[in-house]
């Protein structure tokens, strides 16, 4: 295998097994809170928070551990890795989104083919999906070398909480999720929605560390990557 087919398979896997993480730990918390919806989110977050952190370490030696189109786009943009890879690392993410929602719902004993019937939208969880995704991209691009993983792991954990459309940052992550009528899913009428205002996020989050280095070049930082790896971009 081609080192350019490893990266995608690692993307394609990454990104099928953090959906499955997420939409199958939502399943399960949703079955056991007796109705509770904190209690579930809760339980929700904990699992995506430790997952996350797993998968990037996992996976960010092979292929960055993106799992997040909107991070391929600004990683291709900033030169981090090769521009003619971008088209087939979104294709490869939003692939697995949808594997990893189909396998979920399979763990569960669900109907494998569906999809959610769960409307989410309005101006205020736009408004935290940019705010969710602007932060993701700058703790992504200002974390320490060696620290990606754990800090982009709690942020996620802690935007479940502050932002009013549960976090989900990622465009690969709204596409999976259309495919599970669960607790984590999202109605296909509500997700291009929440794309549009996370590809605003991630452009809101480039300017603003732009903004606090106004001297620096466009382009990755030496210390920027998560482990000593040519090429390695960091993760998502």
């Amino acid at each position: 295998m081609g080192n350019s087919a490893r990266k995608l398979f690692a993307e394609a896997l990454g990104t099928a097994l953090l959906l499955a993480v997420v939409i199958g730990s939502g399943i399960m918390a949703e079955r056991l809170a007796g109705g509770n919806a904190a209690i579930a989110l809760l339980a929700n977050t904990l699992a995506t928070v430790g997952g996350l952190y797993i998968l990037i370490e996992l996976f960010a030696p092979v292929s960055g551990a993106h799992f997040n189109p909107a991070v391929s786009l600004v990683m291709a943009a900033r030169g981090a890795m090769p521009r003619s890879l971008l088209a087939p690392y979104v294709l490869a993410q939003l692939g697995g989104a949808m594997l990893g929602a189909w396998l979920a719902n399979a763990m569960f004993d669900m109907s494998v083919l569906q999809f959610s019937t769960k409307l989410r939208g309005g101006i205020g969880q736009w408004l935290g999906e940019v705010v969710a995704t602007a932060g993701l991209l700058l703790v992504i691009l200002r974390a320490p070398a060696g620290r990606v993983a754990a800090m982009v792991a709690c942020y996620i954990g802690a935007a479940y909480w502050f932002a009013s459309s549960t976090s989900f940052a990622n465009p690969a992550a709204a596409f999976g999720r259309m495919f599970s009528d669960s607790f984590a899913g999202i109605a296909p009428s509500s997700a291009p929605g929440f794309v549009l205002a996370e590809l605003v996020g991630a452009a809101v989050g480039v300017l603003a560390n732009r903004a606090m280095n106004p001297g620096a070049r466009e382009g990755p930082a030496p210390e920027a990557a998560p482990h000593p790896h040519p090429g390695t971009s960091k993760p998502c």
